[in-house]
């Protein structure tokens, strides 16, 4: 048995962005810190790799939206350290319903980062009306957005709530379409209800409410608003995906944590916690090593953390029962010879961006009710992001690569459906969907990845294939993410442990703020931490003998 490296102040388990972030914040503030990972690769969900020959795929998130909003990668100052974003600009994309019809319902929607762009292009697809509405709408939801983003960035506690919406005062009453609408009904309402009171063109509705959808709910459940309205926001910063691929985050994140003294190590995560007297002391790997710590960060699931725990678990994670739901999605990753082409549309405007191949929202709704059912979509409803457009650093000359991702695909299939025996059918009907809007595009398809919800789970330790960890809708966010019981990201009756990752506030995405805010309540916590570590301190003493 190895001898446990003493003298650590913390533990992150998981190499994933949020457990890299808190170990970055906990490092620069003067802890030292130990990243174990079970994967090879670091990341976790935010990780790219050689998939082929030359070709580097994304394995989770391509597009990173709200970290580009947190303030995280500026804090870090993580451009230092090797991270660069290509803006997607224009950020989305929606096709016409009728391709190469020459009237109006045949033009595209394009949402630039340019307000007066994206507005000129509403006005020529869905009318003049729409496109003031929608100038309207982001004068409105951007401070309101700011203040979700605020909200994002600190714990889920009344008080917090309160000071990052206070700036936005208590107007009551009066039109929704102006500043006076009220902010209760608006932001406990449902995306689908906030875009009929402001718009009237369905294709437009569609391409937002697919947008907003891409958080997991349904654009009809209660409070799925503001999911909606964060496109707002987009019109200052776009999303964006690191040059060479999604891997480039954690990668700066590594590097900014290792020039800060912290280290780590893969292939070799946790197996479970080290506890004492109701406190942990440490980690032991899946190798046998031990690693004392008065801290321990779990950013995994918050029901691997259970595992790691077993016996030792208090009621509050031995008891946690979250919705994990019955899967979220299926993703293709294509390797092609060409980006999908849409007709009469410049493909440098469409690969930029977030393909939202839906003009109407019907279509959400089938395919929605067709995973509540247990079954396959009987019409699959694609997005599709060709960032191999702009970046060359991801496939060779000739070559590219299409994610598509479809939403609402069932983890255990309601006729016991086998999804190894079904991965390469729903593939073909994927593409197909790309197809219709993309005359070609299966025909430009020369190798397929395929990661169902049973594999996302296998490759990305993503229980059910659910990439959120936990349902996001309004019952399992702010104070009762994952739990109330554990909203505060520390775990009650087991002294040391701290929550982290996308089971806890603010839930799943790119965005970092549940590291960060992980980090900070560590930091919170220091007066304690000076005496826990005189503890740990004397029972890593205690390991050495014994396993001398």
């Amino acid at each position: 048995m190895r001898e446990p490296r003493t003298g650590a102040d913390a533990v992150v388990v998981g190499a994933g962005h949020n457990g890299l972030v808190a170990a970055c914040y906990l490092a620069r503030a003067g802890l030292t810190v130990e990243v174990v990972e079970r994967d090879d690769v670091l990341g976790g969900a935010v990780s790219t790799v050689e998939r082929w020959p030359g070709v580097r795929v994304d394995r989770g998130s391509s597009a990173h939206v709200i970290v580009r909003h947190s303030g995280v990668v500026e804090e870090l100052d993580l451009a230092a350290h090797g991270l660069r974003y290509l803006d997607c600009d224009p950020w989305g994309f929606a096709p016409a319903p009728s391709p190469g019809d020459p009237g109006p319902d045949g033009r595209p929607l394009v949402f630039s980062v340019d307000l007066d762009a994206t507005c000129a292009s509403i006005a020529a697809a869905c009318g003049e009306a729409d496109a003031e509405a929608y100038r309207r709408f982001v004068g409105v939801w951007g401070p309101r957005s700011r203040a979700v983003v605020d909200s994002f960035g600190r714990r889920p506690t009344p008080l917090g709530l309160v000071r990052a919406f206070w700036p936005l005062g208590a107007p009551s009453g009066g039109n929704p379409r102006t500043p006076g609408g009220d902010l209760a009904v608006d932001f406990l309402g449902s995306g689908d209800a906030l875009l009929d009171r402001w718009f009237t063109s369905e294709r437009l509705k569609a391409a937002l409410a697919w947008f907003g959808a891409q958080s997991g709910p349904p654009m009809s459940e209660p409070g799925t608003a503001a999911m909606v309205a964060w496109v707002a926001l987009l019109h200052d910063v776009p999303p964006g995906h690191p040059v060479g691929g999604s891997g480039g985050l954690t990668a700066a994140l590594r590097a900014r944590l290792e020039s800060d003294g912290g280290r780590v190590t893969l292939g070799d995560g946790a197996a479970r916690l080290l506890v004492e007297d109701g406190r942990v002391t440490g980690v032991e790997t899946v190798s046998g090593r031990r690693i004392a710590a008065p801290v321990v960060v779990a950013a995994c699931h918050v029901l691997a953390t259970r595992d790691l725990a077993g016996e030792s678990a208090p009621p509050a994670l031995a008891d946690a029962a979250p919705p994990v739901g019955n899967g979220f999605g299926l993703v293709l990753r294509c390797l092609t010879d060409a980006v999908p082409v849409y007709p009469g549309v410049d493909p440098a405007v469409s690969a930029q961006g977030l393909q939202l191949l839906c003009t109407d929202r019907a279509q959400l709704a089938a395919a929605h009710g067709d995973w509540l059912a247990g079954r396959l979509p009987r019409e699959p409803v694609p997005l599709a992001m060709s960032f191999s457009a702009s970046d060359d650093t991801l496939a060779p000359p000739g070559r590219h690569v299409v994610t598509v991702w479809g939403q609402w695909y069932p983890y255990d299939l309601a006729d016991g459906g086998d999804w190894d025996a079904l991965a390469e059918a729903e593939a073909q009907r994927l593409v197909a969907a790309v197809d219709r809007y993309a005359p070609g595009f299966a025909d430009s398809v020369q190798d397929v990845y395929v990661q169902t919800p049973l594999l996302l789970e296998r490759e990305l330790s993503l229980l059910r294939g659910n990439v959120m960890h936990v349902e996001m809708g309004l019952a399992s966010m702010f104070a009762f993410r994952p739990t109330p019981a554990l909203s505060g990201y520390r775990v009650p009756g087991l002294d040391g442990l701290y929550l982290a990752g996308a089971s806890t506030h603010p839930g799943g995405g790119v965005s970092g703020n549940s590291g960060r805010t992980a980090a900070r309540t560590v930091l919170a916590d220091r007066p304690l931490l000076a005496r826990a570590r005189a503890r740990v301190q004397e029972a890593a003493g205690r390991l050495v003998r014994t396993a001398r």
